[in-house]
Protein backbone atom coordinates (compact mmCIF):
# COMPACT_ATOMS: atom_id res chain seq x y z
CA UNK A 1 0.00 0.00 0.00
CA UNK A 2 1.21 3.78 -0.70
CA UNK A 3 2.09 5.53 2.53
CA UNK A 4 0.12 8.63 3.46
CA UNK A 5 0.61 9.72 6.39
CA UNK A 6 3.61 8.97 9.05
CA UNK A 7 3.94 10.53 12.65
CA UNK A 8 7.36 10.03 14.29
CA UNK A 9 7.71 10.92 17.71
CA UNK A 10 5.33 13.66 18.19
CA UNK A 11 5.33 15.75 20.94
CA UNK A 12 3.51 18.60 22.02
CA UNK A 13 3.81 20.62 25.11
CA UNK A 14 0.76 21.80 27.29
CA UNK A 15 0.97 25.02 28.65
CA UNK A 16 2.16 25.78 31.98
CA UNK A 17 0.06 24.81 35.04
CA UNK A 18 -1.80 22.23 33.00
CA UNK A 19 -2.53 18.28 34.75
CA UNK A 20 0.68 17.00 32.40
CA UNK A 21 3.45 18.51 30.89
CA UNK A 22 2.60 16.94 27.29
CA UNK A 23 -0.64 16.80 25.67
CA UNK A 24 0.96 14.18 23.26
CA UNK A 25 4.49 12.76 24.14
CA UNK A 26 6.42 10.52 21.52
CA UNK A 27 3.44 9.62 19.27
CA UNK A 28 4.83 7.95 16.27
CA UNK A 29 1.74 6.31 13.75
CA UNK A 30 1.40 5.38 10.15
CA UNK A 31 -1.85 5.85 7.96
CA UNK A 32 -1.91 4.04 4.24
CA UNK A 33 -3.75 4.61 1.45
CA UNK A 34 -7.57 2.86 1.12
CA UNK A 35 -6.93 2.18 5.21
CA UNK A 36 -9.35 3.18 8.17
CA UNK A 37 -7.03 3.76 11.13
CA UNK A 38 -8.99 4.03 14.35
CA UNK A 39 -7.12 6.33 17.36
CA UNK A 40 -8.95 5.37 20.61
CA UNK A 41 -8.98 6.50 23.46
CA UNK A 42 -10.77 8.75 26.58
CA UNK A 43 -11.00 12.20 26.92
CA UNK A 44 -7.75 14.15 27.35
CA UNK A 45 -6.03 10.50 25.84
CA UNK A 46 -4.51 13.22 23.15
CA UNK A 47 -6.76 12.01 20.14
CA UNK A 48 -7.72 15.26 18.59
CA UNK A 49 -4.56 16.99 19.53
CA UNK A 50 -2.64 14.50 17.25
CA UNK A 51 -5.71 14.71 14.63
CA UNK A 52 -5.28 18.76 15.17
CA UNK A 53 -1.48 18.74 15.07
CA UNK A 54 -2.07 16.67 11.45
CA UNK A 55 -4.56 19.60 9.75
CA UNK A 56 -2.02 21.92 11.16
CA UNK A 57 -5.23 23.29 13.56
CA UNK A 58 -3.65 23.30 17.20
CA UNK A 59 -4.56 26.02 19.19
CA UNK A 60 -1.60 28.71 19.56
CA UNK A 61 -0.85 27.79 23.52
CA UNK A 62 -0.27 24.19 22.02
CA UNK A 63 3.28 24.31 20.49
CA UNK A 64 5.20 21.19 18.83
CA UNK A 65 8.15 20.88 20.80
CA UNK A 66 9.36 17.78 18.86
CA UNK A 67 8.72 14.94 16.10
CA UNK A 68 7.56 14.92 12.55
CA UNK A 69 4.73 15.02 10.72
CA UNK A 70 5.16 14.17 6.57
CA UNK A 71 2.01 13.66 4.66
CA UNK A 72 2.33 12.65 1.18
CA UNK A 73 5.88 13.56 1.46
CA UNK A 74 5.83 16.98 2.53
CA UNK A 75 7.08 17.40 6.45
CA UNK A 76 3.74 19.48 7.71
CA UNK A 77 5.10 21.01 10.39
CA UNK A 78 7.61 23.28 8.09
CA UNK A 79 4.90 24.07 5.41
CA UNK A 80 3.47 27.69 5.76
CA UNK A 81 0.21 28.52 6.72
CA UNK A 82 -0.69 29.92 3.34
CA UNK A 83 0.55 26.40 2.17
CA UNK A 84 -1.72 24.57 4.42
CA UNK A 85 -4.58 26.21 3.45
CA UNK A 86 -3.82 24.84 0.10
CA UNK A 87 -3.73 21.31 1.49
CA UNK A 88 -6.76 21.70 3.78
CA UNK A 89 -9.75 20.64 1.85
CA UNK A 90 -7.71 19.27 -1.58
CA UNK A 91 -5.45 17.06 0.35
CA UNK A 92 -7.02 16.50 3.63
CA UNK A 93 -10.08 17.13 5.35
CA UNK A 94 -12.06 17.14 8.71
CA UNK A 95 -14.76 16.03 9.90
CA UNK A 96 -15.58 17.22 13.58
CA UNK A 97 -17.61 15.85 15.96
CA UNK A 98 -20.72 18.52 16.45
CA UNK A 99 -21.52 19.73 12.81
CA UNK A 100 -22.82 23.02 14.35
CA UNK A 101 -20.08 24.46 15.85
CA UNK A 102 -18.34 24.09 12.02
CA UNK A 103 -21.25 24.85 9.95
CA UNK A 104 -22.09 28.74 9.59
CA UNK A 105 -25.79 28.77 10.73
CA UNK A 106 -26.49 32.21 8.83
CA UNK A 107 -25.55 30.19 5.42
CA UNK A 108 -27.66 27.90 3.77
CA UNK A 109 -25.68 24.21 3.09
CA UNK A 110 -25.36 24.16 -0.43
CA UNK A 111 -23.40 27.92 -0.28
CA UNK A 112 -21.65 26.20 2.61
CA UNK A 113 -20.20 23.77 0.24
CA UNK A 114 -19.93 25.98 -2.80
CA UNK A 115 -17.71 28.42 -0.90
CA UNK A 116 -15.67 25.27 -0.03
CA UNK A 117 -14.89 24.51 -3.96
CA UNK A 118 -14.70 28.53 -4.46
CA UNK A 119 -11.88 28.62 -1.86
CA UNK A 120 -9.22 26.18 -4.11
CA UNK A 121 -10.78 27.45 -7.16
CA UNK A 122 -13.07 25.51 -8.37
CA UNK A 123 -16.23 27.13 -8.35
CA UNK A 124 -17.83 26.94 -11.86
CA UNK A 125 -18.25 23.10 -10.35
CA UNK A 126 -20.50 24.47 -7.71
CA UNK A 127 -24.18 23.67 -9.76
CA UNK A 128 -22.93 20.49 -10.40
CA UNK A 129 -20.91 19.04 -7.26
CA UNK A 130 -23.35 20.39 -4.53
CA UNK A 131 -26.23 17.78 -5.67
CA UNK A 132 -23.43 15.80 -6.08
CA UNK A 133 -22.02 15.62 -3.09
CA UNK A 134 -25.46 15.22 -0.91
CA UNK A 135 -26.30 12.75 -2.86
CA UNK A 136 -23.32 10.69 -2.38
CA UNK A 137 -23.69 10.88 1.18
CA UNK A 138 -27.36 9.33 0.83
CA UNK A 139 -29.38 12.69 1.78
CA UNK A 140 -33.09 12.78 0.98
CA UNK A 141 -33.96 15.54 -1.78
CA UNK A 142 -30.31 17.22 -2.18
CA UNK A 143 -32.04 19.78 -3.95
CA UNK A 144 -34.20 20.30 -0.80
CA UNK A 145 -31.24 20.22 1.64
CA UNK A 146 -28.89 22.72 -0.46
CA UNK A 147 -31.21 25.40 0.28
CA UNK A 148 -31.65 24.25 4.03
CA UNK A 149 -30.29 26.10 7.02
CA UNK A 150 -28.47 23.83 9.42
CA UNK A 151 -30.99 24.63 12.65
CA UNK A 152 -33.65 22.93 9.99
CA UNK A 153 -31.53 19.54 9.84
CA UNK A 154 -31.34 16.61 11.64
CA UNK A 155 -28.08 15.84 14.02
CA UNK A 156 -27.46 13.12 11.59
CA UNK A 157 -28.23 14.84 8.50
CA UNK A 158 -25.87 17.93 9.78
CA UNK A 159 -23.06 15.43 10.08
CA UNK A 160 -23.62 14.20 6.72
CA UNK A 161 -22.91 17.92 5.29
CA UNK A 162 -20.08 18.03 6.92
CA UNK A 163 -18.64 15.05 5.14
CA UNK A 164 -20.18 16.51 1.92
CA UNK A 165 -18.02 19.25 2.08
CA UNK A 166 -14.92 17.34 3.32
CA UNK A 167 -15.49 15.16 0.16
CA UNK A 168 -16.02 18.24 -1.80
CA UNK A 169 -12.63 17.86 -3.26
CA UNK A 170 -11.83 14.38 -3.33
CA UNK A 171 -8.59 14.57 -0.35
CA UNK A 172 -6.65 12.05 -0.05
CA UNK A 173 -7.13 12.22 4.10
CA UNK A 174 -10.10 12.31 6.26
CA UNK A 175 -9.82 13.13 9.69
CA UNK A 176 -12.99 12.20 11.49
CA UNK A 177 -13.13 13.39 15.17
CA UNK A 178 -16.00 11.34 16.98
CA UNK A 179 -18.45 12.21 14.41
CA UNK A 180 -20.85 9.38 15.81
CA UNK A 181 -20.84 10.35 19.47
CA UNK A 182 -23.75 12.31 20.15
CA UNK A 183 -26.01 10.39 17.07
CA UNK A 184 -28.81 8.09 17.60
CA UNK A 185 -27.78 4.21 17.10
CA UNK A 186 -29.48 3.79 13.83
CA UNK A 187 -27.96 7.08 12.33
CA UNK A 188 -24.67 6.57 13.66
CA UNK A 189 -24.50 3.02 12.23
CA UNK A 190 -25.42 4.83 8.59
CA UNK A 191 -22.36 6.97 9.44
CA UNK A 192 -20.13 4.12 9.73
CA UNK A 193 -21.19 2.37 6.83
CA UNK A 194 -21.26 5.58 4.64
CA UNK A 195 -17.78 6.30 5.71
CA UNK A 196 -16.70 2.60 4.86
CA UNK A 197 -18.41 3.03 1.93
CA UNK A 198 -16.87 6.30 0.49
CA UNK A 199 -13.36 5.17 1.92
CA UNK A 200 -13.75 1.82 -0.21
CA UNK A 201 -15.32 3.93 -3.43
CA UNK A 202 -12.39 6.51 -3.48
CA UNK A 203 -9.52 4.98 -2.03
CA UNK A 204 -9.23 7.63 0.85
CA UNK A 205 -7.08 6.83 3.89
CA UNK A 206 -9.09 7.49 6.75
CA UNK A 207 -8.40 8.51 10.56
CA UNK A 208 -11.46 7.38 12.50
CA UNK A 209 -11.11 8.93 16.20
CA UNK A 210 -13.27 7.39 18.89
CA UNK A 211 -13.74 5.79 22.35
CA UNK A 212 -15.92 3.37 21.50
CA UNK A 213 -14.86 -0.16 20.44
CA UNK A 214 -17.80 -1.34 19.32
CA UNK A 215 -17.93 1.45 16.16
CA UNK A 216 -13.93 -0.25 16.20
CA UNK A 217 -15.35 -3.45 15.39
CA UNK A 218 -17.19 -2.07 12.79
CA UNK A 219 -14.97 0.05 10.46
CA UNK A 220 -11.45 -0.16 11.84
CA UNK A 221 -8.38 -1.73 9.95
CA UNK A 222 -5.56 -1.15 12.33
CA UNK A 223 -6.12 0.72 15.96
CA UNK A 224 -3.95 2.72 17.84
CA UNK A 225 -4.87 2.86 21.64
CA UNK A 226 -3.77 6.15 23.24
CA UNK A 227 -3.96 6.93 27.04
CA UNK A 228 -2.55 10.53 28.87
CA UNK A 229 -0.94 11.19 25.91
CA UNK A 230 1.17 8.12 25.02
CA UNK A 231 0.55 5.35 22.36
CA UNK A 232 0.16 2.37 25.13
CA UNK A 233 -0.71 -0.19 22.23
CA UNK A 234 -1.49 -0.37 18.08
CA UNK A 235 -2.01 -3.49 15.50
CA UNK A 236 -4.70 -4.87 13.02
CA UNK A 237 -8.17 -4.30 14.23
CA UNK A 238 -8.56 -8.23 14.78
CA UNK A 239 -5.40 -8.41 16.81
CA UNK A 240 -6.14 -5.62 19.54
CA UNK A 241 -9.96 -6.13 19.53
CA UNK A 242 -9.19 -10.25 20.36
CA UNK A 243 -6.20 -10.33 22.00
CA UNK A 244 -5.26 -6.69 23.59
CA UNK A 245 -2.25 -7.05 25.49
CA UNK A 246 -2.10 -4.01 27.40
CA UNK A 247 -4.63 -3.14 30.69
CA UNK A 248 -5.52 -0.39 29.76
CA UNK A 249 -7.09 -1.27 26.15
CA UNK A 250 -8.32 -4.51 28.40
CA UNK A 251 -10.12 -1.93 30.16
CA UNK A 252 -11.61 -0.29 27.42
CA UNK A 253 -12.98 -3.32 26.24
CA UNK A 254 -14.72 -4.83 29.02
CA UNK A 255 -16.41 -0.78 29.59
CA UNK A 256 -18.19 -1.64 26.07
CA UNK A 257 -22.12 -2.42 27.29
CA UNK A 258 -22.59 -6.14 26.23
CA UNK A 259 -26.21 -6.09 25.21
CA UNK A 260 -26.82 -8.81 27.71
CA UNK A 261 -30.03 -8.42 29.56
CA UNK A 262 -29.70 -7.67 32.86
CA UNK A 263 -30.77 -9.73 35.67
CA UNK A 264 -34.43 -9.03 36.40
CA UNK A 265 -35.77 -7.74 39.79
CA UNK A 266 -38.59 -9.66 40.77
CA UNK A 267 -41.65 -7.20 40.50
CA UNK A 268 -43.17 -6.08 43.54
CA UNK A 269 -46.93 -5.33 41.74
CA UNK A 270 -47.08 -2.48 43.79
CA UNK A 271 -47.46 0.23 41.31
CA UNK A 272 -45.32 3.59 41.89
CA UNK A 273 -46.02 5.06 38.17
CA UNK A 274 -48.94 4.81 35.72
CA UNK A 275 -49.60 6.96 32.30
CA UNK A 276 -52.83 6.64 31.29
CA UNK A 277 -53.60 8.21 27.83
CA UNK A 278 -51.00 11.15 28.35
CA UNK A 279 -51.27 12.94 25.32
CA UNK A 280 -48.67 16.35 24.39
CA UNK A 281 -48.77 18.24 20.67
CA UNK A 282 -46.49 21.14 19.72
CA UNK A 283 -47.16 23.33 16.74
CA UNK A 284 -44.28 23.88 14.35
CA UNK A 285 -43.78 25.91 11.58
CA UNK A 286 -46.21 29.11 10.43
CA UNK A 287 -43.78 32.36 10.06
CA UNK A 288 -42.49 30.72 6.77
CA UNK A 289 -44.04 27.82 6.50
CA UNK A 290 -47.70 26.26 6.77
CA UNK A 291 -48.78 24.93 10.89
CA UNK A 292 -48.20 21.39 11.35
CA UNK A 293 -49.41 19.67 14.67
CA UNK A 294 -47.09 17.28 16.18
CA UNK A 295 -47.96 14.63 18.49
CA UNK A 296 -45.07 14.37 20.34
CA UNK A 297 -46.67 12.00 22.89
CA UNK A 298 -49.69 9.98 22.55
CA UNK A 299 -50.31 5.86 23.08
CA UNK A 300 -47.67 5.51 25.71
CA UNK A 301 -49.12 3.98 28.14
CA UNK A 302 -47.12 1.69 30.99
CA UNK A 303 -46.85 0.70 34.80
CA UNK A 304 -43.48 1.38 37.16
CA UNK A 305 -43.54 -1.16 39.54
CA UNK A 306 -41.92 -0.32 43.18
CA UNK A 307 -38.29 -1.40 43.00
CA UNK A 308 -38.23 -1.76 39.29
CA UNK A 309 -36.21 -0.33 36.24
CA UNK A 310 -38.06 0.66 33.35
CA UNK A 311 -35.93 1.31 30.32
CA UNK A 312 -37.89 4.00 27.64
CA UNK A 313 -35.44 3.22 24.51
CA UNK A 314 -35.88 4.94 20.94
CA UNK A 315 -34.12 7.74 19.04
CA UNK A 316 -34.12 11.58 18.95
CA UNK A 317 -37.30 12.89 18.57
CA UNK A 318 -39.56 9.40 19.66
CA UNK A 319 -41.10 11.34 22.62
CA UNK A 320 -38.68 9.86 25.58
CA UNK A 321 -37.33 13.06 27.27
CA UNK A 322 -41.18 14.70 26.59
CA UNK A 323 -42.55 11.99 28.68
CA UNK A 324 -40.75 12.56 31.36
CA UNK A 325 -41.03 15.89 31.58
CA UNK A 326 -44.66 15.36 31.60
CA UNK A 327 -43.79 13.17 34.90
CA UNK A 328 -41.99 16.02 36.72
CA UNK A 329 -44.00 18.77 35.55
CA UNK A 330 -41.57 20.48 32.98
CA UNK A 331 -44.11 19.87 30.52
CA UNK A 332 -47.90 20.17 30.49
CA UNK A 333 -49.66 17.60 28.60
CA UNK A 334 -53.37 18.18 27.30
CA UNK A 335 -54.77 14.87 28.16
CA UNK A 336 -54.62 11.73 30.30
CA UNK A 337 -53.90 10.41 33.60
CA UNK A 338 -50.25 10.63 35.36
CA UNK A 339 -51.00 8.78 38.49
CA UNK A 340 -48.03 8.49 41.19
CA UNK A 341 -48.62 7.03 44.30
CA UNK A 342 -52.35 6.46 43.62
CA UNK A 343 -52.97 10.24 43.09
CA UNK A 344 -53.06 12.02 39.53
CA UNK A 345 -50.82 14.61 39.24
CA UNK A 346 -51.89 16.27 35.73
CA UNK A 347 -55.14 18.32 37.03
CA UNK A 348 -52.82 19.49 40.27
CA UNK A 349 -52.09 23.25 40.66
CA UNK A 350 -48.23 24.67 40.70
CA UNK A 351 -48.62 24.83 45.05
CA UNK A 352 -50.37 21.23 44.66
CA UNK A 353 -47.91 19.25 43.11
CA UNK A 354 -44.98 20.90 45.20
CA UNK A 355 -45.53 17.99 47.88
CA UNK A 356 -44.50 15.78 44.87
CA UNK A 357 -41.04 17.49 44.23
CA UNK A 358 -39.25 15.44 46.58
CA UNK A 359 -40.71 12.25 45.65
CA UNK A 360 -39.94 12.50 42.01
CA UNK A 361 -36.19 13.70 41.00
CA UNK A 362 -34.76 13.94 37.65
CA UNK A 363 -31.12 13.70 36.50
CA UNK A 364 -30.42 14.96 33.36
CA UNK A 365 -28.27 14.56 30.29
CA UNK A 366 -25.50 17.41 30.21
CA UNK A 367 -25.28 17.88 34.40
CA UNK A 368 -23.22 20.96 33.98
CA UNK A 369 -26.39 22.98 32.08
CA UNK A 370 -28.25 22.11 35.54
CA UNK A 371 -25.63 22.87 38.11
CA UNK A 372 -25.11 26.81 38.74
CA UNK A 373 -21.50 27.15 38.20
CA UNK A 374 -21.56 29.99 40.73
CA UNK A 375 -22.73 28.03 43.42
CA UNK A 376 -20.27 25.15 45.58
CA UNK A 377 -21.15 21.44 44.89
CA UNK A 378 -22.18 21.19 48.77
CA UNK A 379 -24.56 24.18 48.42
CA UNK A 380 -26.22 22.99 45.65
CA UNK A 381 -26.71 19.30 47.38
CA UNK A 382 -28.40 20.72 50.07
CA UNK A 383 -30.53 23.38 48.35
CA UNK A 384 -33.03 20.99 47.86
CA UNK A 385 -33.88 19.60 51.61
CA UNK A 386 -33.37 22.73 52.79
CA UNK A 387 -35.92 24.31 50.94
CA UNK A 388 -37.98 21.41 52.55
CA UNK A 389 -37.37 22.32 55.66
CA UNK A 390 -34.13 20.56 57.18
CA UNK A 391 -31.63 22.55 59.23
CA UNK A 392 -28.55 23.24 57.30
CA UNK A 393 -26.43 21.65 59.23
CA UNK A 394 -28.25 18.10 58.39
CA UNK A 395 -28.62 19.55 54.74
CA UNK A 396 -24.41 19.71 54.70
CA UNK A 397 -24.23 16.55 56.44
CA UNK A 398 -26.16 14.47 54.29
CA UNK A 399 -24.57 15.90 51.45
CA UNK A 400 -21.34 14.56 52.31
CA UNK A 401 -22.73 11.74 52.58
CA UNK A 402 -24.09 11.19 49.48
CA UNK A 403 -20.69 12.34 48.08
CA UNK A 404 -19.15 9.44 49.63
CA UNK A 405 -22.52 6.94 48.23
CA UNK A 406 -21.32 8.77 45.01
CA UNK A 407 -18.21 7.30 45.01
CA UNK A 408 -16.59 11.29 45.58
CA UNK A 409 -14.72 12.63 48.13
CA UNK A 410 -16.61 15.01 50.49
CA UNK A 411 -14.18 17.61 49.68
CA UNK A 412 -15.55 18.15 46.55
CA UNK A 413 -18.75 20.18 48.73
CA UNK A 414 -16.59 23.05 48.28
CA UNK A 415 -15.53 23.26 44.76
CA UNK A 416 -17.45 24.43 41.90
CA UNK A 417 -18.75 22.08 38.86
CA UNK A 418 -16.49 23.70 36.44
CA UNK A 419 -13.57 21.81 38.37
CA UNK A 420 -14.77 18.33 37.90
CA UNK A 421 -15.20 15.63 34.72
CA UNK A 422 -18.00 14.76 32.99
CA UNK A 423 -18.25 11.80 35.01
CA UNK A 424 -18.11 13.21 37.96
CA UNK A 425 -20.33 15.84 36.83
CA UNK A 426 -22.97 13.47 36.54
CA UNK A 427 -22.12 11.73 40.06
CA UNK A 428 -22.79 15.44 41.47
CA UNK A 429 -26.20 15.58 39.66
CA UNK A 430 -27.13 12.03 40.89
CA UNK A 431 -26.10 12.88 44.40
CA UNK A 432 -28.17 16.27 44.40
CA UNK A 433 -31.38 14.20 43.06
CA UNK A 434 -31.04 11.80 45.95
CA UNK A 435 -30.34 14.24 48.16
CA UNK A 436 -34.39 14.46 48.31
CA UNK A 437 -34.53 10.79 49.53
CA UNK A 438 -36.90 10.09 46.23
CA UNK A 439 -39.27 7.18 45.27
CA UNK A 440 -39.03 8.14 41.61
CA UNK A 441 -35.53 8.25 39.93
CA UNK A 442 -36.16 9.62 36.27
CA UNK A 443 -32.67 9.47 34.47
CA UNK A 444 -32.69 11.17 31.36
CA UNK A 445 -29.51 9.83 29.05
CA UNK A 446 -27.55 10.58 31.87
CA UNK A 447 -24.62 8.38 30.26
CA UNK A 448 -24.86 9.26 26.02
CA UNK A 449 -22.10 12.16 26.36
CA UNK A 450 -19.34 9.63 28.55
CA UNK A 451 -16.45 7.70 27.97
CA UNK A 452 -17.58 3.81 27.85
CA UNK A 453 -14.96 3.45 30.96
CA UNK A 454 -16.47 6.05 32.84
CA UNK A 455 -20.67 5.49 31.65
CA UNK A 456 -20.09 1.61 32.86
CA UNK A 457 -18.83 3.29 36.40
CA UNK A 458 -22.06 5.37 36.23
CA UNK A 459 -24.24 2.43 35.57
CA UNK A 460 -22.58 0.13 37.99
CA UNK A 461 -22.98 3.08 40.73
CA UNK A 462 -26.50 3.45 39.68
CA UNK A 463 -27.50 -0.38 40.08
CA UNK A 464 -25.75 -0.34 43.39
CA UNK A 465 -27.40 2.51 44.57
CA UNK A 466 -30.18 1.43 43.44
CA UNK A 467 -30.30 -2.11 45.20
CA UNK A 468 -29.09 -0.21 48.56
CA UNK A 469 -31.95 2.51 48.67
CA UNK A 470 -34.90 0.24 46.86
CA UNK A 471 -34.97 2.54 44.01
CA UNK A 472 -37.66 2.94 41.28
CA UNK A 473 -35.90 4.21 38.18
CA UNK A 474 -37.14 4.99 35.33
CA UNK A 475 -34.15 5.13 32.80
CA UNK A 476 -34.08 7.12 29.47
CA UNK A 477 -31.34 6.22 26.54
CA UNK A 478 -31.01 5.75 22.90
CA UNK A 479 -28.55 2.80 22.97
CA UNK A 480 -29.76 -0.69 23.82
CA UNK A 481 -26.73 -1.77 25.02
CA UNK A 482 -26.86 0.65 28.05
CA UNK A 483 -30.68 -0.20 28.37
CA UNK A 484 -30.04 -3.84 28.20
CA UNK A 485 -27.06 -3.45 31.24
CA UNK A 486 -29.36 -2.07 33.90
CA UNK A 487 -32.97 -2.42 33.12
CA UNK A 488 -35.77 -4.92 34.03
CA UNK A 489 -37.84 -4.14 31.16
CA UNK A 490 -37.80 -2.05 28.51
CA UNK A 491 -40.72 0.43 26.44
CA UNK A 492 -39.51 1.04 23.26
CA UNK A 493 -40.72 4.58 21.46
CA UNK A 494 -40.79 5.76 18.20
CA UNK A 495 -43.05 8.81 16.95
CA UNK A 496 -44.58 9.20 20.29
CA UNK A 497 -46.09 5.79 20.84
CA UNK A 498 -44.94 3.16 22.78
CA UNK A 499 -44.01 0.30 19.95
CA UNK A 500 -42.81 -2.60 22.16
CA UNK A 501 -43.06 -3.40 25.98
CA UNK A 502 -41.52 -6.06 27.79
CA UNK A 503 -38.53 -7.71 29.44
CA UNK A 504 -35.23 -6.69 28.59
CA UNK A 505 -34.53 -10.92 27.57
CA UNK A 506 -38.45 -10.60 25.66
CA UNK A 507 -37.33 -7.67 23.72
CA UNK A 508 -33.56 -8.31 22.91
CA UNK A 509 -33.87 -12.39 22.52
CA UNK A 510 -37.66 -12.00 20.50
CA UNK A 511 -37.88 -8.33 19.46
CA UNK A 512 -41.49 -7.73 18.08
CA UNK A 513 -41.78 -4.93 16.22
CA UNK A 514 -39.78 -3.70 13.42
CA UNK A 515 -38.99 -0.61 14.67
CA UNK A 516 -37.37 -2.47 17.71
CA UNK A 517 -34.99 -4.70 15.47
CA UNK A 518 -33.94 -1.78 13.58
CA UNK A 519 -32.42 -1.23 16.76
CA UNK A 520 -30.76 -3.60 17.93
CA UNK A 521 -29.06 -4.48 13.87
CA UNK A 522 -27.67 -0.86 13.95
CA UNK A 523 -25.86 -1.72 17.46
CA UNK A 524 -22.34 -1.43 16.36
CA UNK A 525 -19.66 -4.43 16.23
CA UNK A 526 -22.66 -6.79 15.78
CA UNK A 527 -20.00 -9.35 14.41
CA UNK A 528 -17.62 -8.73 17.38
CA UNK A 529 -17.91 -10.69 20.49
CA UNK A 530 -15.75 -8.99 22.94
CA UNK A 531 -12.80 -11.32 24.50
CA UNK A 532 -13.59 -12.64 28.57
CA UNK A 533 -10.93 -10.73 30.00
CA UNK A 534 -9.70 -11.51 33.30
CA UNK A 535 -8.40 -8.99 35.26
Amino acid sequence: MTRLLTVEDLTVALPAGADRPHAVENLSLHLDAGEILCVVGESGSGKSITANAVMGLLPKLLKVKSGKITFEGEDVLSLSEEALRGRRGRRMAMVFQEPMTALNPLMRVGDQIAEALAVHGRSQDAVRRVPELLAAVNLPDPAAIAKSHPFRLSGGQRQRVMIAMALALEPALLIADEPTTALDVTTQMQILRLVREVQQRRGMGVMFITHDFGVVAEIADRVVVMQHGRIVEQGPAQQVLNAPTHPYTRALIAAVPHGDAAKQTAPTRTPVLEMKGVEKTYQRGGWFGAKAVVRAVHNADFTLYKGETLGLVGESGSGKSTLARCVVRLVQPEKGEIIFAGKDLRPLSRNGWLPYRKRIQMVFQDPYASLNPRRKVGDAIAEGPITHGVPPAEARARAAELLRLVQLDPSALERYPHEFSGGQRQRIGLARALAMQPELLIADEPVSALDVSVQAQVLNLLADIRKRLGLTMLFITHDLRVAAQICDRIAVMQRGAIVELGTTAQVFGAPKHAYTRALLDSIPGQGWTPPALSA
